[in-house]
């Protein structure tokens, strides 16, 4: 059920365009343009476009003006409500991708808005890849993400190569649109359980008194060890909350883990846990912050300070540049 180790071609025709410059979707456009790839870009921060356009490429004031110089857009931007505006909205792609195109949908949406999107697009001869990622920024810009996908063969056979370049294993599910994100809803559900307990576990730790450092090297080194502690508690001990994925994420996300099991009647207990605690961490100021600052919801703790730069020695005057 999935593709791995096709390289894209050398010297790639094929015309790529990248919508949404954050974290994410600045690496993959970098990842796409060291793969050897034409690569153009919008963002609604022009700046971001440009400093991109001045590393190599182009950049595009609008997504529908992108989109009708491109044969594949890729769409990394943040909900449904950003992927609407991006293709329907003013200046929008859908009408201006050429038939036989390609939109690759890389943003964490319900799963019935992914399967409707791909309805809308065939309409206009637009074909459509379900496509959510996993791998965080660092990967992102090494094309080493993981990405869920779901789409059918035409779509794949042009984007194929694209997706090569931007993953290291591109997972395919089917051949219609959804299934991809249903793959993701399950992904963020534990990503977000594991964040939330990763945090619950740190802070009973520093309550207990255990020195952090202590704590973060047993607890890396024993079963009770997750991918999410080990990533995100670094954070933590180094008292550094910079958004690589904020709380809002996490609030969204798991909102959407819940919608998507509401209409079965289905229970998702620690789901609706970590949701709250995230929320909590929202309403008090944290949202913009990184995920691991869901902690900071926890009274009577102290957290480790920020640690500072050092402040590099002068070097002796026989080293020093003449």
């Amino acid at each position: 059920m999935h593709d791995q180790d096709h390289p894209a071609p050398a010297a790639p025709t094929t015309r790529v365009g990248v919508v949404g410059l954050g974290a994410m979707g600045l690496g993959m456009a970098r990842s796409l343009r060291a793969a050897g790839f034409h690569v153009a870009v919008h963002d609604l921060r022009a700046d971001v476009a440009a400093d991109f356009a001045r590393e190599g490429g182009a950049a595009y004031d609008s997504a529908g003006d992108l989109a009708a110089d491109v044969d594949v857009l890729v769409g990394v931007v943040v909900n449904s409500a950003q992927v609407e505006s991006v293709l329907f909205g003013d200046g929008g792609a859908a009408h201006r991708l050429r038939p036989g195109s390609v939109y690759v949908m890389c943003s964490t949406v319900d799963p019935a808005f992914s399967a409707q999107l791909e309805g809308r697009l065939g309409e206009l001869g637009v074909r459509f890849l379900d496509a959510p990622i996993s791998g965080g920024a660092a990967r992102a810009a090494t094309g080493e993400l993981t990405m869920m996908t779901s789409g059918s063969p035409e779509a794949y056979a042009l984007a194929d190569p694209v997706l090569d370049a931007m993953s290291t294993t591109v997972y395919r599910l089917g051949d219609t649109a959804g299934l991809g994100s249903k793959v993701k809803i399950v992904n963020q559900l534990l990503a977000g359980v594991h964040i939330a307990a990763a945090a619950e576990a740190m802070a009973l730790g520093i309550k207990a008194g255990v020195p952090t450092e202590a704590l973060y090297e047993v607890i890396t080194h024993s079963a009770g060890n997750s991918w999410m502690f080990e990533n995100r508690m670094a954070h933590v001990l180094a008292g550094d909350y910079t958004p690589l994925s904020a709380v809002d994420i996490f609030v969204k996300d798991l909102g959407l883990v819940l919608d998507s099991a509401r209409p079965q009647k289905f229970p998702l207990p620690l789901s609706a846990t970590a949701h709250q605690m995230f929320l909590q961490a929202s309403a008090s100021g944290l949202g913009g912050e990184d995920d691991s600052a869901v902690i900071k919801i926890f009274p009577g703790i102290e957290l480790p300070e920020p640690k500072p730069v050092p402040t590099p020695a002068p070097a002796p005057a026989s080293q020093k540049e003449n």
